[in-house]
């Protein structure tokens, strides 16, 4: 089941329907664009407070799934945090 949420967010990138990145996340949640954010289980306490604050404070769902290593795979660069930026792409990812 993981393996095909992993391929989601491969083909979500393609579609410029997710961005990656602590800063680019971000200021997607602070513009209101993001709908989910997922961040790697092995982030670092305050990256992970930090996170969770900010999409608490703008009312953005977040979750923690995944490795550093398992999305950097699937983005084929190193990145820890996504944030989906569509609502068809979120349907998907939940399900």
């Amino acid at each position: 089941m993981n393996n095909n949420k992993l391929k989601l967010l491969g083909l979500a990138q393609t579609a410029s329907k997710l961005v990656s990145g602590t800063e680019t996340v971000m200021k997607t949640i602070q513009q209101g664009t993001a709908i989910l954010v997922v961040f790697a289980s092995d982030v670092s306490e305050q990256t992970k407070k930090s996170i969770e604050n900010k999409c608490a404070f703008y009312e953005v769902e977040c979750i923690q799934m995944f490795t550093t290593e398992e999305i950097s795979s699937a983005l084929g660069k190193k990145r820890s945090m996504i944030a989906f930026l569509d609502q068809g792409f979120v349907k998907s990812f939940k399900k």
